[in-house]
Formats: structure tokens, C-alpha cells, sequence
């Protein structure tokens, strides 16, 4: 079974510059009934599908397939909830590990999130001096709840 090992950071924006080679991301995510979130992906000019399981701290299952580009952006237009996720992403190395940074337009716009991949929860990384306070259980966060509680609707 494929295992997506996963922490999530708040970014200090004042300490990092950001990369030049950003790519926009736009994703949906289809309702279901269970504890499984099912994401519909455009990176660049390409399509994705993924099915994730449910959360076990910086754990869960996830499933990724590529499907065609006219059907991700049909699934986008006629089965996911609105608003559509829409982020850039940067990818920045730092130590051993890949860091992605999204930073997030549209109704979301303000947030800026880090996550590292692990291949192990318990895997020891450095931490880049701009990450800020972990979110990595905080469900405010998981993009699938960013549609029903886009950032620009949270109070301080």
C-alpha cells in the first residue's frame, strides 16, 4: 500500500526568499462520505487523480494516477466542491530532503504552507530558518478543508 509520510509548517515570510520557478497547482476535491478525501489535480499541463486515506498524524494512504488533462479540468468545472484550491508551488532543498512550499490565491490567499516528505515518521530533518509553527494535525489546514473554510474567512 503506498504511504504518503508527511509534516506541515506555517512559513516566517520575512526570512525566506522565495525561487524564481514556482508552478501553479489547481485542485477540487470530489465529496465522499467516508474519512477519504478524493483530489482532482492540474500541475502545469498535466492531470491527476488521488485517493487519500484518513489522517494518522503525519500519516496516511494515498493513491496517485495521471488521467488526461480535458478530464481533470471536466471534473474541476462539473464534480468538485467550490471553491477550487489554487496555489504556486516552489520546491526548495534544504538538507536531504525536498521542502514544497504553497503559497495560495483566490479565496485563500494570505496562506502560505511547507511540508517535507518522510520516509519514516519518526525520520529526523533540518528544519530551513523561515519555517514557523507546525500544523501538521491542525485539519484547518488539509487542502480538502480549505473549500469549506477558505483562509480568507478565518478570524484572527
Amino acid at each position: 500500500m503506498a504511504q504518503e509520510i508527511e509534516r506541515k509548517f506555517l512559513v516566517n515570510r520575512q526570512l525566506l526568499i522565495l525561487p524564481e520557478n514556482g508552478q501553479r497547482i489547481v485542485q477540487g476535491y470530489i465529496k465522499t462520505q467516508s474519512r477519504t478525501a478524493v483530489r482532482v489535480r492540474i500541475k502545469g499541463d498535466r492531470g491527476f487523480l488521488t485517493i487519500k486515506g484518513e489522517n494518522r498524524g503525519a500519516v496516511r494512504s494515498e493513491f496517485e494516477y495521471e488521467i488526461p488533462l480535458a478530464d481533470a479540468e471536466a471534473m474541476l468545472g462539473e464534480l468538485c466542491a467550490k471553491p477550487i484550491i489554487d496555489k504556486i508551488r516552489y520546491e526548495i532543498p534544504f538538507g536531504a530532503h525536498l521542502w514544497e512550499l504553497d503559497v495560495f490565491t483566490g479565496d485563500n490567499e494570505g496562506l502560505w504552507v511547507a511540508e517535507v516528505e518522510l520516509g519514516a515518521e519518526c525520520e529526523s530533518f533540518e528544519k530551513p530558518v523561515w519555517l514557523g509553527e507546525e500544523v501538521t494535525g491542525d485539519k484547518r489546514y488539509y487542502n480538502s478543508s480549505l473549500i469549506e473554510h477558505p483562509y480568507s474567512t478565518w478570524k484572527d
